[in-house]
């Protein structure tokens, strides 16, 4: 019995498994290509997070240095407004009429104790440092403690009245805040007695 000679031929089995083999090849191509986008695609978003926290890591760096030099004079300060407080003391001791006379030796005294404040303060301003005082500002509790409200018929309601101790800040920072008394407004008007409020008493018969 004689066999098909083309059921022999290797040449036409290949030709035959070409479009498989070459289907399975695009296929793998694909996948590889698609495995190759998803890791760009990882380390593009792992290189974008990590500069975006290198420049957050940038700006807090830069923040705490400025804060750093600009409250490092903080507890030197806090302990000099003492200081402060007793100069502006000697100089509310002083009474008008001693400030007017012709003392010279007390006058100059008081020109010296007033010259040292001065100079103190814009030593401390040059630092950051800036005395608060709000009087006939609105209160601020932010910056104001009160220390009590009381009628005033010629400030109006939440206006700082009287500055028991000025406050100090350092930069945006209260070092101090101002001791101060607060307005409660004009007193209300006394009602009258019970009896009085209406019109005129009827006459008695």
């Amino acid at each position: 019995m004689t066999q098909n000679p083309a059921t022999e031929d290797p040449n036409l089995d290949a030709a035959a498994n070409a479009p498989e083999q070459a289907q399975a090849a695009e296929g793998s191509s694909e996948a590889r290509i698609a495995a190759l986008q998803a890791e760009r695609d990882d380390l593009k978003d792992k290189l974008l997070r990590t500069l975006a926290e290198m420049e957050n890591l940038r700006r807090r760096t830069e923040r705490e240095i400025a804060d750093a030099k600009a409250y490092a004079v903080t507890s030197f300060a806090r302990d000099m407004l003492g200081s402060s407080d007793n100069l502006r003391r000697a100089l509310e001791s002083v009474p008008e009429a001693a400030k007017a006379g012709t003392d010279a030796t007390l006058k100059a005294l008081h020109d010296g104790v007033e010259l040292t404040e001065r100079e103190l303060l814009k030593t401390l301003e040059r630092h950051g440092v800036r005395r608060v005082d709000p009087q006939g500002e609105k209160f601020d509790p932010n910056l104001h403690q009160a220390m009590f409200e009381a009628p005033d018929p010629a400030t109006p309601k939440g206006i700082v009245s009287k500055v028991v101790q000025v406050g100090y800040k350092i930069g945006e920072r209260v070092l101090r805040p101002a001791l101060v008394g607060v307005s409660a407004g004009a007193p209300k008007a006394a009602e009258p007695p019970a009896g009085e409020a209406g019109g005129d008493k009827p006459a008695s018969h």
